[in-house]
């Protein structure tokens, strides 16, 4: 027995939802501000992405000079689309705010109401006055530095720490230098001169790049950490056979008294901790070299302390650099290797329909989310600031 029905057997067939997907016509805007910390010359897009991004629809606005840190110019922007601000209080109007630092409390005041904002978010150098002014203006932030991929990598994360591990070497090889007033040694070995002594402490991705970097220049390598599961692992990526230990004090003791170049990059869960103990460090050779990379966060030396014109000083006869967020002083490369992470979830923005629809399909993308729409949604953040806290996956339906 047949059913009447007024539509045909091709207008019953079930079709796809549609959603409302982002189009030319600038219905998108990204706010670049300028970064206004003084060791911070990075900037989160390139002219090249740039370009790739006015082509699908998102407009981009970028306060004068932002790029010049990383030697991309005004005109290069505007050549590829951007519009060129000299107002900051207009760029920091958009919807979306791209940032590599966090806002200043002073930045947040001319943020309008329902902002994205994407920044780092740098828990040790904040305060609560800072989340409790993004709160009142129900802004909806991520920090990069939460953001897990497919694999459930922090993928920044490690992009930055590669960075950091390379950039170590390349600091460390320049301070080794006589001009510098180190040992006068060259990084590495050459034929007949015995090879020198590199020290990493912390088998993490920036400890594996250091590795790399040093092995590749003939250096002798001594890697410790405090698990055998990273030792385990660092080994296995690294593709060769290295020296490493937990961290033993004896056994690190000697090999710091020994070294010619110890870079300190050990993580902690909220501050890295006091690994070397300053008597240590008295017995290190003269001239010898620390690069504490954990200064970002405290620092792993007790001799560690942030110089106030971020520049390498001398401690006990030992050379110290402990400059934070040592990537920046290759901000070029550093800004590409950021482009590239953010280019991609900008286009996948245009593609799904807008931060929302992302946020229900990429869980990883989630939990970069540490405040939506004025609510705590990070517990990390929420146990250091005494903020109440709210699960994001309850937020987000």
């Amino acid at each position: 027995m047949s059913i009447y029905t007024p539509f045909s057997e091709e207008e019953l067939i079930p079709l796809e939802e549609r959603i409302d997907v982002i189009k030319k016509g600038g219905k998108v805007s990204i706010g670049i501000p300028k970064e206004d910390h003084l060791i911070e010359s990075r900037i989160a897009l390139t002219p090249d992405a740039v370009s790739v991004l006015t082509s699908n629809g998102i407009d981009v606005i970028l306060e004068s000079g932002a790029g010049l840190g990383a030697h991309y110019s005004d005109t290069l922007y505007s050549e590829a689309g951007a519009k060129i601000s000299y107002d900051p209080k207009e760029v920091l109007s958009q919807p979306i705010i791209l940032k590599v630092k966090p806002l200043t409390v002073d930045q947040i005041k001319h943020l309008q109401p329902n902002t994205y904002l994407i920044s780092a978010v740098q828990i040790n150098t904040q305060s609560k006055e800072y989340f409790e002014n993004l709160s009142k203006k129900k802004i909806t932030a991520l920090g990069y530095e939460y953001i897990r991929d497919e694999h459930n990598e922090l993928s920044i994360v490690r992009l930055i720490g590669e960075m950091a591990g390379t950039s170590s070497i390349l600091i460390a090889a320049e301070l080794l230098s006589s001009s510098h007033n180190g040992s006068g040694l060259l990084l590495g070995g050459i034929t007949g001169v015995r090879p020198t002594n590199v020290v990493i402490i912390g088998a993490g991705s920036v400890g594996e790049s250091a590795a790399r970097s040093a092995l590749g220049l003939g250096a002798t390598v001594k890697v410790f950490d405090n698990s055998l599961t990273r030792l385990r692992r660092f080994q296995e990526l690294l593709g060769r056979r290295v020296y490493t230990s937990t961290l033993d004090p004896k056994e690190l003791s000697k090999a710091l008294i020994r070294c010619d170049v110890v870079i300190g990059c050990l993580k902690g869960e909220l501050r890295a901790p006091i690994i070397v103990p300053e008597s240590v460090v008295k017995r290190m050779k003269p001239g010898s070299v620390i690069i504490d990379v954990s200064i970002d966060n405290g620092g792993i030396f007790e001799t560690s302390e942030i110089n106030p014109k971020n520049e390498a000083f001398i401690k006990h006869e030992v050379l110290h650099y402990c400059v934070p967020n040592i990537t920046s002083k290759f901000a070029r490369t550093s800004s590409k290797a950021l482009s590239n992470f953010f280019l991609s979830y900008f286009l996948n923005l245009c593609d799904q329909g807008g931060f929302e629809a992302m946020f229900r399909k990429h869980r990883g993308i989630c939990q970069g989310i540490y405040m939506y729409r004025g609510r705590i949604t990070n517990r990390q953040i929420s146990n250091w600031y005494d903020l109440p806290y709210q699960d994001i996956h309850l937020l987000i339906i």
